[in-house]
C-alpha cells in the first residue's frame, strides 16, 4: 500500500517528474538511457489514462496486473516497437517501481515478475582493420560539400582515429576538452553513469589530434571544445554522424560503418590480438562483462568463417 500523500502527489504524472529527476541528480544516467526512460514512462501515462479512463494514481499503480502490462506492451508492439524495444520499456517500467518501492512505497508483484520478450541477440558490428585504415585515410584527403578546408580534414582524421585507436564512444570523444591536448599516454575519461576510466593513448591517435589542433582556426582557451564545427561550434554527434555516412558511402562500405562500430572494432580486433576479456572490459568501460563478452561471439564467428573458407575438408 501507498504511504499517505496528498492529492496531488499521487499522480503518475508527479512521481514520473520526481523519477526523471532521481535519473539526472543522483543516478547521472546517460542521455540515452533518460531519453528511453522518459519516453517510456510518458507513453504508459497516456496508455494508463485511457485504459483507466482516467489519470493513473499511485493506487492505480499498485493494483495493475500482469494483464494490464501485456495490454500496454502489445500496444507498443502495435505501434511498431520490435522485441528488443519492448524488453527495454519493460526495464524501464520495473525500474520506475523499484523507485517507487523505496520513495512512496508502492509495491506491485505482477510488474517484478513480468518477462520481457525473447530477441535475437544482436552482436556487434564492428568495422574491419583495413576498413578502418581506409576512413582514416579517406578523412584526411577527402574533400566534401561541407568539408573543404584542410583543418577539417584533419579534424575528421583525428576523431575517427580516437574512436578506433583509444576504443572512445563519440560522446566522450566530443566532450574533450582543448586543455586536454596534447595527450598524455593514459586519457581519463568519464563515460556513462558518470563513470570515469582511465584508457591508453596509442601514438597515432597523439599524433592525429596534436596534428588537428595546430590547424584548427578556432579554440585556444583551457575548457574549449576541442573539436569544432566549420562555424566554430562545439561539434556535434550529429555532424560527425553525417561526415562518417559520406565517407562510407565514398568507399563502398554498408551502412554498419557507425562511429560505433569504429569502438567495435577496437575491441575485436584487441580481442583477436590475444587481449584479455577483463582488460578490454575496463578499456571499454563496461559495467558487466556480459556487454563485452559479445566480442568474444564475432571472433569465433569471424574464425569459423576462415576455417570453412581455408580448411581442406570444411
Amino acid at each position: 500500500m501507498a504511504q499517505s500523500h496528498s492529492s496531488s502527489e499521487t499522480s503518475l504524472a508527479h512521481w514520473r517528474g520526481a523519477f526523471e529527476r532521481f535519473l539526472k541528480s543522483e543516478k547521472r544516467a546517460s542521455v540515452y538511457t533518460l531519453r528511453n526512460y522518459t519516453s517510456t514512462l510518458s507513453h504508459f501515462e497516456v496508455f494508463l489514462a485511457g485504459h483507466l479512463g482516467g489519470p493513473a494514481s499511485l493506487k492505480d499503480l499498485s493494483r495493475l496486473e500482469t494483464k494490464d502490462f501485456r495490454a500496454y506492451l502489445a500496444q507498443r508492439r502495435n505501434e511498431g516497437l520490435g522485441p528488443p524495444s519492448l524488453k527495454l520499456e519493460l526495464s524501464a517500467l520495473k525500474t520506475f517501481y523499484k523507485f517507487l518501492g523505496r520513495r512512496a512505497e508502492v509495491e506491485n508483484d505482477a510488474i517484478a515478475v513480468m518477462r520481457g520478450p525473447k530477441a535475437k541477440e544482436r552482436l556487434p558490428r564492428p568495422v574491419t582493420e583495413a576498413d578502418a585504415e581506409a576512413l582514416i585515410e579517406a578523412a584526411a584527403t577527402m574533400k566534401t560539400s561541407t568539408r573543404k578546408e584542410t583543418w577539417e580534414q584533419a579534424r575528421d582524421a583525428a576523431l575517427i582515429t580516437l574512436l578506433y585507436g583509444v576504443g572512445l564512444r563519440i560522446s566522450e570523444a566530443l566532450s574533450l576538452r582543448w586543455a586536454d591536448v596534447p595527450l598524455s599516454d593514459t586519457l581519463r575519461i568519464k563515460g556513462k553513469g558518470a563513470k570515469t576510466r582511465l584508457v591508453p593513448v596509442v601514438p597515432a591517435a597523439r599524433d592525429a589530434v596534436e596534428a588537428y589542433q595546430k590547424l584548427c582556426p578556432y579554440g585556444g582557451e583551457a575548457d574549449d571544445p576541442l573539436f569544432f564545427s566549420t562555424r566554430g561550434k562545439p561539434l556535434s554527434a550529429t555532424l560527425a554522424q553525417r561526415t562518417m555516412a559520406k565517407l562510407r558511402a565514398a568507399l563502398n562500405l554498408p551502412d554498419s560503418a557507425t562511429p560505433h562500430a569504429l569502438r567495435h572494432g577496437f575491441a575485436t580486433h584487441l580481442l583477436s590480438a590475444g587481449g584479455d576479456l577483463r582488460a578490454i572490459q575496463e578499456l571499454l568501460g563496461h559495467s558487466s562483462l556480459a556487454a563485452t563478452q559479445r566480442y568474444t561471439k564475432i571472433d569465433r564467428e569471424n574464425l569459423l568463417k576462415v576455417f570453412d573458407k581455408a580448411h581442406p575438408r570444411a
